[in-house]
């Protein structure tokens, strides 16, 4: 794994088969057809279902901005044969040294382990230095789950968290990692 901060003030991390970089305006297209499908959206906290007109473009503008509360990757497989956009993944800093992760991936591309190996990569590359990570997975997500248990995380407890997809809150499972 190599980090290379060319792009922006954010690192690229280039994984096996994947290159984790800031996000593009001309990744708006791809993000808007993944996440207009019901199954992301309603595994995140965030995305709406129906996805409003403008939406992404206004996602992208906040995440591409030297100001913004979170670092957001693309999972780019271009380099290796595969899709220039298979899902994102972001690091939102907390407090006292530490992060929250968060991803998703494509539909076409669930199954095929890209999304341990992103968050395995972001670990490891530990952009903000983070000495404890914490994630979250809605509870009817266990593939998820799984993706934290096989990079380390350890489970912490129960909780719930708001869905504006689903228009409600969900239970989740909270995961701790100590880095």
């Amino acid at each position: 794994m190599t980090v290379d901060t060319k792009i922006s003030d954010q690192a690229t991390i280039e994984t096996d088969r994947l290159t984790l970089r800031p996000l593009r305006r001309s990744d708006a297209g791809l993000l808007s057809f993944y996440t207009a499908d019901r199954r992301v959206a309603e595994g995140t906290r965030s995305i709406p279902h129906p996805l409003p007109p403008g939406a992404t473009e206004a996602f992208v503008s906040q995440a591409i901005a030297r100001k913004r509360d979170e670092d957001i990757w693309v999972m780019d497989g271009q380099r290796h044969g595969s899709a220039e956009v298979i899902g994102l993944i972001s690091l939102k800093p907390l407090d006292r040294g530490q992060s929250q992760i968060g991803y998703w991936v494509a539909p076409a591309f669930w199954n095929t382990g890209f999304a341990s190996e992103a968050v395995s990569a972001l670990v490891k590359a530990n952009p903000h230095d983070a000495t404890t990570l914490f994630a979250e997975v809605f509870q009817d997500n266990a593939i998820s789950a799984r993706v934290l248990t096989n990079c380390g995380f350890q489970y912490l407890g129960d909780a719930e968290a708001f869905s504006v997809a689903r228009g409600k809150a969900v239970p989740t499972w909270t995961y701790i990692h100590k880095v």
